[in-house]
């Protein structure tokens, strides 16, 4: 992965991307302090593996400090969890199916929703010299692309060939505490699209209420097994760029979504 770019201060807007992503007005505070994580069962061991999941998540949520995941340092804090957890509750993935034998609640899905003491989350973040950031955070207007074979089209709002692409990007964007907004098919049109560029920065006119701009390229490479994604970003006068390869789509989202809080939040470039 590579980037380049100034660093932004924190709270200053703009952005260019080959994504059109929109961010809402700014996340509920509490929400910035609850995280979701999937576990198999209600047992201890699991509950306390998905705080510590959800823990790292909050940390980088409240923070927009993207290069907390996977830090080392989080190593200790995240074995002790539950000291920073106010509450948590569980939803059944497979609500109103029947228990099969081999599949009772002990091992059935649940999502694990976490919540998390605002107070500990501000002083454990304050030990790795970060800040909450909690200035109303952007619309972001973005556009995604998709490149298959010769086959290349974009992640709408609306059409049926980009429903799973649309909800992994919009499960990113709340990972993050950003919300999501994409162009509809009938704003696509017949947007000419190249599998080698982006689509025009000129598109973004066509979100109104984005406050910032993103674009992203993602292509499959048959060679890595995996998407190669592409993102720029371009705020306060800096152009950012970042791009890793051989992941899942879902994974690309999340780490493109990831950057744009890192830059937008002042903690650097991705």
């Amino acid at each position: 992965m590579r980037s380049r770019g100034g660093l932004l201060r924190r709270g200053a807007w703009g952005l260019c991307l080959w994504v059109i992503v929109g961010l809402c007005d700014g996340a509920e505070a509490d929400d910035l302090y609850r995280a979701q994580t999937v576990v198999t069962g209600q047992g201890v061991d699991n509950r306390q593996t998905g705080f510590a999941l959800c823990l790292e998540d909050v940390l980088i949520k409240v923070s927009g400090a993207f290069q907390l995941r996977e830090d080392a340092r989080l190593a200790p804090a995240k074995a002790r969890a539950g000291e920073f957890v106010t509450g948590f509750d569980y939803h059944d993935q497979m609500s109103g199916k029947p228990k099969h034998d081999e599949q009772g609640t002990r091992d059935r899905p649940y999502d694990l929703t976490v919540t998390f003491n605002r107070a500990k989350i501000d002083d454990l973040l304050q030990t790795f010299k970060l800040e909450p950031w909690l200035t109303p955070r952007p619309t972001i207007g973005a556009i995604v692309a998709m490149s298959f074979g010769s086959r290349t089209y974009l992640v709408t709002s609306d059409d049926r060939q980009s429903d799973l692409q649309r909800e992994a990007l919009r499960a990113a964007a709340s990972k993050r505490g950003l919300a999501v907004s994409l162009p509809s098919a009938s704003q696509v049109g017949t947007l000419a699209l190249d599998g080698a560029d982006l689509p025009p920065a000129a598109f973004a006119a066509s979100l109104p209420d984005a406050e910032v701009t993103l674009r992203g390229h993602l292509t499959w490479d048959d060679s890595d097994l995996g998407w190669v994604s592409q993102w720029q970003l371009d705020a306060a006068g800096a152009q950012h760029r970042w791009q890793f390869r051989g992941v899942t789509f879902d994974e690309a989202f999340r780490r493109g979504l990831g950057g744009v809080a890192q830059i937008l939040s002042g903690n650097g470039a991705p």
